[in-house]
């Protein structure tokens, strides 16, 4: 097990035991439903693996972006390399 795994796990097991009510003698216990996972549409997939190759084609050795090139420059970019992709 890595250390995201057990993280996730562990951050489940607190969350699930902080949404339990305490119980009172006499009253009926109220069932909370989880909350609904989102599906991820495939142009946000698109975009994130986009900005992912832009930022890793643009970023230098240090960590810091080449010059001329900002986050919000990729974002703009990643954009439209997405939009490009998923044109049929």
């Amino acid at each position: 097990m890595d250390y995201a795994q057990g993280y996730r796990d562990g951050f489940a097991a607190g969350m699930a035991s902080s949404i339990q009510m305490p119980t009172v003698p006499g009253v009926p216990a109220v069932e909370v439903a989880a909350p609904k996972k989102r599906k991820v549409s495939a142009y946000s997939r698109a975009y994130g693996r986009a900005y992912k190759a832009l930022r890793r084609k643009h970023t230098l050795k240090s960590g810091k972006l080449r010059k001329g090139y900002t986050h919000k420059r990729l974002v703009k970019l990643a954009h439209a390399q997405a939009k490009r992709g998923r044109k049929k």
